[in-house]
C-alpha cells in the first residue's frame, strides 16, 4: 500500500478511534437500556459507513477487518441472529443476483456482437463458396439435412427428454465459461467455435434457399439461450480481469470476492437455460404460426433482459456489486489488535 494511503488510513483511524472503542465496549455487553440500545444502533450505522469507507479508498487493511469483526458483533447484538433463510433468498434473488448481471451488462453486448459477426461470416464463407460446401460432405447428404434433418433434430426425442437433454448440455458449457474464465483463452474459444458451428450451419441451408428455416428454427429458443451464453462468457472474462487487474485489492481478495458475486450468476444462468430448454422441447417443435412461437421466445428473453438491466440496476444504483454483505463474508483475515 503506498505511503499516502497508509497516512491517511492512520489518520481516519485515529479520528474515529474513540467511536470504534465505544462500538466494541457496547457489543459486549448483555443488557442494554434503551438509551444503550440507540448509541449501539447509531455507532453501528456510522461504524458500517466508516468501513465503506476505509475500503473503497484503501482496500483490505488490518483496521479494516478489526471494524468488520466489531460491527458483526454489534448487529448480532441487536439482531440476535443471522436473516430468515427465506429473506437471505429473497435478497439473493432481487438483489445480489441482478447486481452482478449489471455489472457485466457491456461485456455481454460485445460478446453477442462478436458471436453474431464470427457467425455472419462463416455463413457467407459457406454460401458462397461450392469448394466450402464440397469439403462439408456430400451434396446429397447436405440437402438431406437442409431439408428434413435440421428440423427433425428438435422431434427426435419427447419433449421432456429432449427439453432436459438440451439444458444439461447449455447449462454445462455456461458453468464451463464461469469456472474456467479465469484462464483467459477459454472463453474466446467456446464463443468461437460455436459461432463457427451457427455460420456453418446457416450457410448450409442458406446453399439450399432454405435460410428462412434456419431462423424460424432457432428464434423460438434461440434468443435466451444464446444470451445465457453470452452472459456466462462475460463473467468467466470479467473474473480473468479480477485477477489481471484486481486494483487496490490483492489478487486473492479481488478473486475471492468476484468469485462469490460471479458465481451467483450461476443461478440466474440456471432459471434462463432451463427455459430455454423448456421453450427448445415444447415450443420449437410445434406447428404454431411464427409469430407466436418467436414472440415467446422474445418474451423469456425480454424478462431476462429486464431482471439484469432494469432489477440490477435498481440494486447497482443502491450500492450493491452482487458479493455478500461485509458481515456476512466478515473479515477476510485473522488480525490481532
Amino acid at each position: 500500500m503506498p505511503v499516502s494511503k497508509q497516512m491517511d488510513l492512520d489518520a481516519y483511524s485515529a479520528a474515529h478511534a474513540d467511536e470504534w472503542s465505544r462500538l466494541q465496549s457496547l457489543s459486549r455487553r448483555r443488557r442494554f437500556d434503551g438509551r444503550q440500545s440507540d448509541e449501539l444502533i447509531e455507532h453501528y450505522q456510522a461504524g458500517a459507513t466508516q468501513l465503506s469507507a476505509m475500503t473503497t479508498a484503501s482496500g483490505q487493511s488490518a483496521r479494516a477487518s478489526w471494524l468488520s469483526v466489531q460491527l458483526s458483533r454489534a448487529r448480532l447484538r441487536f439482531t440476535g441472529a443471522q436473516s430468515e433463510p427465506f429473506a437471505q433468498l429473497a435478497r439473493f434473488v432481487a438483489v445480489q443476483v441482478p447486481a452482478a448481471l449489471y455489472r457485466i451488462r457491456w461485456l455481454t453486448l460485445v460478446i453477442a456482437a462478436v458471436f453474431v459477426g464470427i457467425a455472419a461470416l462463416y455463413a457467407v464463407w459457406v454460401a458462397t463458396n461450392p469448394q466450402v460446401i464440397a469439403a462439408l460432405g456430400p451434396y446429397d447428404e447436405l440437402r438431406q439435412y437442409a431439408e428434413d434433418d435440421f428440423l427433425e433434430y428438435y422431434r427426435e426425442s419427447s419433449e421432456a427428454v429432449f427439453g432436459t437433454q438440451v439444458f444439461v448440455n447449455n447449462a454445462w458449457i455456461a458453468a464451463q465459461a464461469v469456472a474456467f474464465g479465469i484462464t483467459g483463452f477459454f472463453v474466446p474459444y467456446m464463443i468461437f467455435s460455436n459461432a463457427q458451428g451457427v455460420g456453418i450451419t446457416a450457410g448450409i441451408l442458406a446453399e439450399f434457399d432454405r435460410l428462412d428455416v434456419f431462423f424460424l428454427g432457432i428464434l423460438p429458443h434461440g434468443q435466451l439461450e444464446l444470451y445465457c451464453i453470452f452472459v456466462a462468457g462475460a463473467a468467466g472474462l470479467m473474473i480473468f480481469w479480477s485477477w489481471v487487474a484486481p486494483g487496490p485489492r490483492t489478487r486473492l481478495q479481488a478473486l475471492a470476492e468476484d468469485g462469490r458475486a460471479f458465481f451467483a450468476i450461476v443461478a440466474a444462468l440456471v432459471a434462463g437455460l432451463l427455459l430455454s430448454g423448456i421453450i427448445e422441447g415444447v415450443v420449437t417443435r410445434q406447428e404454431w404460426p411464427d409469430v407466436i412461437r418467436i414472440g415467446i421466445g422474445t418474451l423469456a428473453l425480454a424478462a431476462f433482459l429486464t431482471y439484469q438491466w432494469v432489477v440490477g440496476g435498481r440494486a447497482h444504483r443502491a450500492g450493491e456489486s452482487g458479493d455478500l454483505d461485509p458481515f456476512q463474508r466478515g473479515a477476510r483475515a485473522v488480525t490481532a489488535d
